[in-house]
């Protein structure tokens, strides 16, 4: 794989569409269409949109940033690893199972409240047992972005993904609800069967190899009671499969200590003080980390270390339930343009309201309080950094390792937060620069009124452009709509515009949830680009068909 593959396509992408504002003339609508001449962007306008973009969208890179500080401080608890054993364990033997059930929850709570930005929370986790079950990362990728791309492709009562859209076309947003939940459904089948052939086909030969028996000296060093130690390990057998794909391996780890007659006594009284201790300290803990991943040093980042030690792990079943939970009541749109729900405002209002002796203790504690349904990532800051006080807490991490361990995690998060910063520098690049808007009309103009083909191809070409729903609406929408004015035709408009979404993020450079995953997993755009096709032409296959059903009944 080609260092900084990830990076290289986006900054390419950028160029692409800079060398395009010289090409093509500018326009906007405002009424009517504008025609701006050619409006060409300069060197400086090249060092100077990704600040715009971190002034405007720089929040999603911090949140990014913060994720990943939050997983580096779990790497230094060895409890962490073990609530992932269990679950692996809990579906040994079933691992498709998992696989197929957690495409289902994230492609519906994308589809029922935009949750393609909060799962940004999960995907280290979820990553990680995907790979200690024995999958490589091609398939953590096809189950993480495959199941968020049908969820925006099926979106159903998303608000914050669908309410420009509806809008702009006068839909309520339940339009076409029973066509939308179908769409979704095949979705889901189609991410779910092509993840599992593509395990069925590359991974199927590979065996479980039991590696060589590790062994762990230690010496004990009467410095300061500090025990220094040294790792004297085997390397592991693996069995390759096919186009290079990570091999399915099992291991178990073992340990023996040898130490000093003269000092058996505190070596005795220190192992149990290891042991005991709950936050992974390299001076007073040995430890034989393990590669799922073929292997490779570079890849271990991907999952934590395992400590032979036994370990409580019920503070993270509550913790990761809760936040899944908290999530989702959230995001879901519950007042005003979606279900028309005050109940949660209500709470919100009250607690805020609420007085002790006279002073608004809540409200003042708290600060700006949004309610349930008007959540963004930007609201996720607080729970998360309260879940993390308490893991801390309950494991005794101290402050040294907490920093240490949130330092770890953050360098490993840089990556994918720089290429949100990228992938947004491009949707600053063409707003600045409406040339977009020069080849829709020259598209939509191909035909009179609404066209499947041309309504098609206008949204995949403003899904490539914008990367984000809400500006692929306010890019072409107005437009369209002073094109096509028979509004008949706006719920299969609305349809088609939300589905190529999804489907366009798919593949394109300008996707966050893909390129983001792929440069956290290391995965070369040309590798997601070589086994996903099959699915992307199944995809494009079923909605054309949906389109011409929905344009003939």
């Amino acid at each position: 794989m080609k260092k900084h593959n990830i990076v290289k396509i986006v900054l390419i992408t950028i160029l692409v569409f800079l060398l395009l504002s010289w090409i093509l003339p500018a326009a906007y609508y405002s009424g009517q269409y504008i025609d701006q001449g050619r409006v060409q962007m300069g060197l400086y306008e090249l060092f100077n949109y990704p600040l715009t973009s971190i002034s405007y969208f720089g929040y999603i890179a911090l949140f990014i940033i913060f994720v990943g500080g939050f997983y580096g401080v779990l790497y230094k608890i060895p409890a962490y690893r073990t609530f992932l054993d269990k679950i692996v364990s809990i579906f040994n033997g079933k691992e498709k199972v998992f696989i197929s059930l957690v495409v289902i929850l994230l492609a519906v709570g994308v589809s029922f409240c935009g949750l393609q930005l909060a799962y940004i929370f999960f995907i280290p986790f979820l990553v990680a047992l995907i790979l200690l079950m024995g999958y490589d990362k091609i398939v953590a990728a096809m189950t993480i972005v495959g199941s968020v791309a049908v969820g925006m492709i099926g979106s159903t009562y998303a608000y914050s993904n669908l309410n420009v859209l509806t809008s702009t076309l006068s839909l309520k947003l339940d339009y076409q609800i029973g066509v939308r939940v179908v769409i979704l459904i095949v979705g889901i089948f189609l991410v779910i069967f092509n993840t599992l052939s593509y395990i069925k086909k590359y991974m199927s030969s590979a065996k479980k190899v039991a590696p060589k028996e590790i062994k762990s000296t230690i010496e004990d060093v009467t410095d300061e009671n500090k025990v220094v130690s040294k790792d004297k390990s085997t390397n592991k057998k693996s069995t390759s499969t096919k186009k290079g794909s990570t091999t399915k391996v099992s291991s178990k780890t073992t340990k023996t200590t040898k130490s000093k007659p003269s000092t058996s006594k505190s070596n005795t009284k220190a192992k149990s003080s290891r042991n005991n201790k709950a936050a992974l300290r390299d001076e007073d803990i040995i430890v034989v980390k393990e590669s799922v991943i073929d292997n490779y040093d570079n890849d271990k980042y991907l999952v934590p270390t395992r400590v032979e030690a036994t370990h409580k792990v019920w503070p993270f079943v509550c913790g990761f339930i809760l936040m899944f939970i908290l999530v989702v009541l959230a995001f879901v749109a519950w007042g005003e343009g979606g279900f028309g729900l005050s109940l949660f405002d209500d709470i919100t209002k009250s607690v805020s309201k609420f007085k002790i002796f006279g002073f608004p203790l809540f409200a003042k504690l708290y600060g700006t309080m949004n309610s349930f349904g008007t959540w963004t990532i930007i609201d996720l800051f607080l729970p998360i950094s309260l879940l993390l006080t308490i893991l801390v807490i309950i494991y005794k991490v101290s402050f040294d390792d907490l920093l240490d361990g949130f330092a770890n995690g953050v360098r490993k998060a840089l990556l994918p937060a720089f290429i949100s910063v990228l992938i947004y520098t491009c949707l600053v690049l063409v707003t600045y620069h409406p040339y977009q808007l020069t080849i829709y009309k020259a598209l939509l103009g191909i035909g009179k009124g609404f066209n499947i083909v041309t309504t098609l191809f206008v949204s995949i070409l403003a899904s490539l452009f914008n990367g984000d729903i809400s500006y692929v609406s306010q890019s072409v929408i107005p437009y369209y709509t002073s094109v096509v004015t028979n509004t008949d035709n706006y719920s299969i408009v609305g349809v088609i515009f939300q589905s190529m979404y999804g489907f366009t993020m798919l593949f394109a450079p300008t996707s966050l949830i893909l390129m983001s995953t792929l440069a956290y997993l290391k995965v070369s755009y040309k590798d997601w680009i070589k086994n996903i096709w099959k699915l992307l032409l199944e995809l494009f296959i079923i909605l054309l068909i949906v389109f011409i059903i929905l344009a003939l009944i």
